[in-house]
């Protein structure tokens, strides 16, 4: 799939591989296999952004894949997560879609919101909420509709 059919058919939440195509290189070679990583791996898709305007310049529209997490003890030291452009030349991948029942959670409302934990209902939801503290978080279902959405368009998880 191409970054744009990313944008467009895959709903937050999902896994999503990208690559291009490339073999991996041995392990013994740690910069080149390191270089292959940050073009071959996978994230949750947590955001879609549309086109923005800045002055004369506008950027084309993009989604954001948490990648992982780098911890210390229960603390997240650094959260690794990858935009990608729709103009991209990389070939990307649904692995998963976020099960029917399960419950996002967004930092924000509006437009402008990023998933930050699906939980697989809204019993787990909640009780992930009273220990992470999130003020503004906004909890959506995956619906029966969004599913049968797919399956009526034709999309799949390829």
């Amino acid at each position: 799939m191409s970054a744009s059919l990313i944008y467009d058919l895959a709903p937050i939440g999902s896994i999503v591989v990208w690559s291009d195509g490339t073999p991996r290189p041995p392990e013994r070679h740690k910069k080149k296999l390191a270089a292959w990583e940050t073009r071959n791996s996978q994230g949750r898709l947590i955001r879609k952004d549309g086109p923005r305007t800045r002055g004369t310049y506008t950027t084309p529209a993009s989604f954001t894949l948490h990648e992982g997490n780098i911890v210390s003890g229960t603390t997240i030291m650094v959260t690794i997560s990858r935009t990608f452009g729709l103009d991209s030349n990389l070939a990307f991948k649904v692995l998963e879609r976020p099960p029917l029942g399960s419950i996002r959670i967004f930092d924000r409302p509006g437009p402008s919101h990023e998933l930050i934990h699906l939980a697989e209902n809204i019993v787990a939801a909640e009780a992930w909420l009273k220990v992470h503290r999130y003020p503004l978080a906004v909890l959506e279902e995956v619906t029966a509709d969004e599913i049968a959405v797919d399956h009526v368009e034709g999309r799949t998880a390829a």
